[in-house]
Formats: structure tokens, C-alpha cells, sequence
């Protein structure tokens, strides 16, 4: 029966991928999702799993490999990562080996996904499969999923990015989520510099996480890209602020605001130019302190490499945003 599907999955992704590349020459990015979805839903037809969980943990793990530097670049167009030696197994001494049954023999992880009698580490099939199969060990359902991330990535963030991903693919059913947008709409007055890396004194001496928007009270903010709101409510610097997280990982900070849009809450999922919230300047002591600096958006970005963030200068993708926004105008 096995064998039989494993048949059935190497035709269609065959199928997928011969498909895929005749229209490579017209948008090779198109191309990658169409390739990569055949391999979420080839897998979900085999393990069960739903293909949106396959694709947040894939998404996750390629936002770790750009932000690390503790892990090639993939091969393929999975990002799961698996090391030679978790593949064929810790104390196999070929760590390059790929005879399923010897890595089977010394626990190693990796498994032969495409039916072509190998388990190979620079194979998509497999290694999509590899884990795949191992959160089907948990069960199909996604309370069961997440117990089965805890355990392979023992990080709370983790499993949250990943469910927040899924989320998201499950909502809009594609892959093709790379929109951004500029936070504050043309039409309004702002006007910002690069002032990340900037110091400040309020609160003792520390360095300017973001890059301040000038604009008057109650312009609205936007989600600058698809992604969940992870954190609301007061802190003593950013007063109401509002985090995002995204689909590469990265956190969306915003701060400063005079008040949240409507209806919006933690776990919600948000678009691209969606207002999130609106301009003011609240912040710099106990909830509900405002008006000790000019009104103003502190935008902040921050990524995660696997084990903990860092703030990174997010003025340069303010200014790409800004241009698409203008030449879209």
C-alpha cells in the first residue's frame, strides 16, 4: 500500500515539476511556489498532514537560515534543515550515507520520500517526507502538530511562529505572500530619517531600536506585510505598541500609538496595508503618559536566528516601500 502511494506522489510531483519548468523562462518565482506547493500537498496526501503546517515549518526554517549563519543555503527549494550527522545517523560513519536501510540501522532521521531507493539530504521529496512523517507520529490534528513541533524544535517561539504561519497559508491558500507596504499612507504628511543605532537617554542609556515617522495624531498605521499581531498593550518606552510577526520571522515592532485600530486583537491576522492603529505619542512613563515628545510612529524590525532576536535597521526597507508605494500610486 505504502509503495503504491509513493508511486502515485513521484508521478504527480513529476508531473508538477515538468509543468513548473516550461513556465520557469516567464517568472521563476511563481515557478518555486508551484514547485514547492506540489511538494506540501504531495506530502499531505501521504503522511496527512495538513500542506499549511508543512509550509509555516518550511517558511520558518528559511527565515533561520537568512538570518543565521550556522547553516548552508539550501539546495533545494525546502529549507528544513537536517545535519549529515542527525540523517544518517549519530554514530554512522559515512554521514554522507544514503542506503535507507543503513540509516535506518544507526537512527538515522532521513527517509526515502520519492521511491527512488535512496535517502538523500539534497532531495527535496526526502526531506519534506523525513519530516513529515515524523510529526505524523503525533497524530493529524493541530493540537497534535504542535505537541509534534515542541519536541523537534524544543522552543516555544518556534512552534508559535510556525502555527501563525500556517495560519496564514491556511487563510489565503497560496504561497505567494511576499507584499509589503509602506507604514503610513502617501496621501499624509510624515517625513523620517535613519535614525536606528541613534542614542537615548529616557530610562537609562541605550541605543534607538527603529526608525521615528513623524506624522500628526491619528494618521493611520499599516501592517507593512502579511503576518499575525504577536503582542498589544502598554510598555513604559513604546506606550501602546503593536507587534507583527511575519512570514520569514521577522517582528514588526510599533510604538507610540494613540489607540489600536478597531476590533483588533492579539492572534489576528493581517494584510499588507491593513490600518493596524494610529499616530501619537504615547510612551515614556506609566500607562496613559502622553505628550513628552512630538507625535510619531517608532518603527522597529527584529529577527530570529533559532535562538534569540535582534534589531536591525529597518530604514532601507521603509525606503524600498516607500518607492513601490509611490510608483504604484
Amino acid at each position: 500500500m505504502r509503495k503504491t502511494m509513493i508511486l502515485a506522489m513521484v508521478l504527480f510531483f513529476l508531473g508538477a515539476v515538468e509543468t513548473g519548468s516550461a513556465e520557469a523562462e516567464e517568472d521563476p518565482e511563481q515557478d518555486i511556489y508551484a514547485e514547492r506547493m506540489a511538494l506540501y500537498k504531495n506530502m499531505e496526501s501521504v503522511t496527512h498532514i495538513p500542506w499549511y503546517w508543512l509550509a509555516g515549518a518550511d517558511a520558518y526554517e528559511r527565515g533561520i537560515r537568512r538570518a543565521g549563519n550556522d547553516r548552508e543555503e539550501a539546495e533545494g527549494v525546502i529549507s528544513i534543515y537536517y545535519s549529515p550527522k542527525e540523517w544518517s545517523g549519530p554514530l554512522n560513519p559515512e554521514f554522507d550515507a544514503e542506503n535507507p536501510v543503513a540509516v535506518s540501522m544507526f537512527n538515522g532521521a532521513g527517509l526515502d520520500g520519492n521511491g527512488n531507493g535512496t535517502a538523500s539530504l539534497s532531495e527535496d521529496a526526502d526531506v519534506l517526507y523525513t519530516f513529515a512523517h515524523y510529526l505524523s507520529g503525533y497524530g493529524y490534528d493541530d493540537n497534535n502538530i504542535r505537541k509534534g513541533l515542541w519536541d523537534y524544535y524544543k522552543r516555544d517561539q518556534a512552534v508559535r511562529s510556525i502555527t501563525n504561519h500556517a495560519r496564514i497559508y491556511r487563510k489565503y491558500g497560496t504561497l505567494d505572500l511576499d507584499e509589503h507596504a509602506f507604514p503610513v499612507p502617501l496621501r499624509y504628511n510624515y517625513s523620517y530619517n535613519n535614525t536606528w543605532g541613534d542614542s537615548r537617554g529616557w530610562g537609562g542609556r541605550r541605543i534607538h531600536e527603529g526608525t521615528d515617522i513623524f506624522a500628526d495624531y491619528r494618521t493611520p498605521v499599516r501592517a507593512t506585510s502579511y503576518g499575525v499581531v504577536e503582542l498589544t498593550g502598554w510598555n513604559k518606552y513604546g506606550g501602546w505598541r503593536l507587534g507583527i510577526r511575519d512570514l520569514t520571522n521577522t517582528y514588526h515592532y510599533f510604538g507610540h500609538l494613540t489607540s489600536y485600530e478597531e476590533g483588533l486583537e492579539k492572534g489576528d491576522i493581517v494584510a499588507p496595508g491593513e490600518t493596524i492603529g494610529y499616530v501619537g505619542s504615547s510612551g515614556y512613563g506609566p500607562p496613559g503618559t502622553e505628550g513628552k515628545f512630538p507625535p510619531h510612529l517608532h518603527y522597529g524590525m527584529y529577527r530570529d536566528n533559532g535562538y534569540s532576536e535582534w534589531s536591525f535597521d529597518p530604514y532601507p526597507s521603509l525606503k524600498s516601500w516607500e518607492k513601490q508605494a509611490k510608483k504604484e500610486a
